[in-house]
């Protein structure tokens, strides 16, 4: 591993910066979007809009992200039939969570309309930009919000693509400058490109990266890859997309967690380590009573000390870590680091207080609202809400998304809830299986899971009956927390309103 600081990463060598920042394939077309609802493909789109595309989307669902673009000029309809594909589209962009059998999929290939996924049109943007890619099992979407903070705080002017909303820097998009300002190693290329890397379906092979992260590697997405082994593999596909050392390619990987012997092994770009190990190029210390986070590199003194009580509990510390070591690279000074993290104010649905709740028979219960649907993630949130909130009983509302992947990872679910009082599990979200495999396992097995290993557990639906039962069982101290990717967080907005 290379040694922090090191002088022989160069400024990736693509020539006299450029005010270029759009594939001219995807600049100054018409190109209808698929899924426009999600944060990924709204914020690509925003991004092209901006560069000289006229853009059209459909989404299922009508949504505050889809008005918001709507009332930016960008056209939304909920019509999915092939006729309603605008006759003058000469490209579309389609989400990940739209199937081949699309009726306006469909009505673009007959006419010979191209065809791009998200990821493929995202990597023709950034192989124009300065790229960096997140990537891991968990914890990209905070990582990458935390880090377009602290770039932005530091007057780097970075665009990005963040898959949540994050209002501290404008939601999940922005395009910034056209090339680095600074004095950094990499000022005067062309502008930093922020974004989230995806593993589904190898989906982040698209990406164009110059400097790439890998926070953490489990198993997930089993449906497409059966083991942990073909996971490793597509992320050490993904770290072998980075440039030369000489080019300015850098990875940033943990130390442990992410198996970086297997994922790292012979790259050709400058690679560094971070965590808790004192092995580690970079060192953090995590204070939980304090949430206080304190980064060593190679060993040396402390170089940075920040707050990290917006986004509390060992993998947020992680998690800002990895921000503030990317930052540096682009010549961030750490004292401006800590001072962006200290003020970072946290993300939508990721760990996010929303408040408290009078309850009719006395006292008030405190309500989080998160996204975690992995079972790592549900452990590390339970544990860093239990030590922070200290609450009398933590109650969590749990929505699990994707029938497979509750089936492939059962156990691993049943035990990630120790720090729960009472657990709650609605339907499983529906997305993306077939309908054989959503006969295979049931909200109830969870249930069942969990009452032997003494978890208070119950199976309720729909959403409004579970928020009426926690009317009914909350109690003063309480902490109620809902989780979930799909349209659980729904149970935490009635139940804190419903007074």
């Amino acid at each position: 591993m290379m040694s922090p600081g090191t002088t022989d990463v160069a400024q990736p060598a693509r020539g006299a910066p450029t005010t270029r920042t759009t594939d001219p394939a995807l600049a100054n077309r018409t190109i209808h979007f698929l899924g426009i609802g999600g944060c990924g493909l709204s914020g690509l789109a925003r991004m092209l809009a901006e560069q000289g595309a006229t853009c059209t989307g459909s989404d299922g669902v009508p949504t505050d992200l889809t008005a918001a673009l709507q009332a930016e000029g960008i056209s939304i309809s909920v019509e999915q039939s092939a006729e309603s594909l605008p006759a003058n589209c000469d490209l579309v962009i389609a989400s990940a969570a739209i199937s081949p059998d699309h009726p306006q999929r469909l009505a673009a290939h007959q006419r010979n309309i191209p065809v791009l996924s998200y990821a493929e049109a995202l990597g023709k943007v950034q192989a124009l930009r300065t790229g960096v890619s997140i990537a891991g099992t968990h914890g990209k979407s905070t990582t990458a919000a935390m880090l377009c903070h602290v770039l932005v705080q530091c007057g780097l002017d970075p665009s990005f693509i963040v898959g949540a909303d994050c209002p501290q820097i404008g939601g999940g998009s922005r395009t910034g400058a056209a090339t680095i300002p600074g004095d950094g190693p990499y000022s005067g290329g062309p502008g930093i490109l922020v974004a989230e890397a995806c593993e589904f379906d190898r989906s982040f092979h698209h990406h164009r990266p110059v400097i790439a992260l890998i926070n953490n590697v489990e198993e997930d997405h089993l449906d497409i890859y059966h083991n942990l082994e073909a996971i490793v593999q597509a992320f050490a596909e993904f770290a072998r997309l980075l440039p030369a050392a000489t080019q300015g390619g850098r990875l940033l990987i943990a130390h442990d967690g992410a198996h970086r012997d297997a994922i790292a092994d012979n790259l050709r770009c400058a690679v560094e380590t971070f965590g808790y190990s004192p092995d580690a190029d970079y060192h953090l210390k995590f204070e939980p009573a304090e949430s206080r986070v304190a980064l060593r590199a190679a060993g040396d003194a402390v170089v940075c000390r920040w707050s990290n009580r917006a986004m509390p509990g060992a993998h947020n510390a992680l998690n800002s870590a990895a921000a503030a070591v990317l930052a540096h690279y682009f010549g961030a000074q750490w004292n401006d680091i800590a001072a962006a993290l200290s003020s970072f104010q946290g993300v939508n649905r990721r760990m996010q207080r929303l408040g408290t709740r009078r309850i009719a028979h006395g006292g008030q219960v405190i309500v989080y609202d998160d996204y975690g649907h992995h079972p790592t993630e549900i452990e590390a949130t339970l544990l860093a809400l239990r030590e922070t909130e200290r609450p009398a009983r933590l109650i969590c509302v749990f929505q699990p998304h994707q029938h497979s992947r509750t089936r492939f990872l059962l156990e691993d679910f049943a035990r990630s809830f120790s720090s729960a009082d009472v657990v709650i599990v609605p339907h499983i979200y529906f997305v993306r299986d077939s309908e054989v495999e959503k006969h295979k396992v049931r909200a109830a097995d969870l249930v069942d899971r969990l009452r032997t290993r003494g978890v208070t557990a119950m199976h309720l639906y729909p959403f409004d009956a579970i928020v009426e039962h926690l009317d009914v069982m909350c109690r003063d101290g309480d902490l109620v927390v809902i989780m979930g990717a799909g349209p659980v967080w729904q149970v935490a907005r009635d139940f804190l309103n419903n007074v």
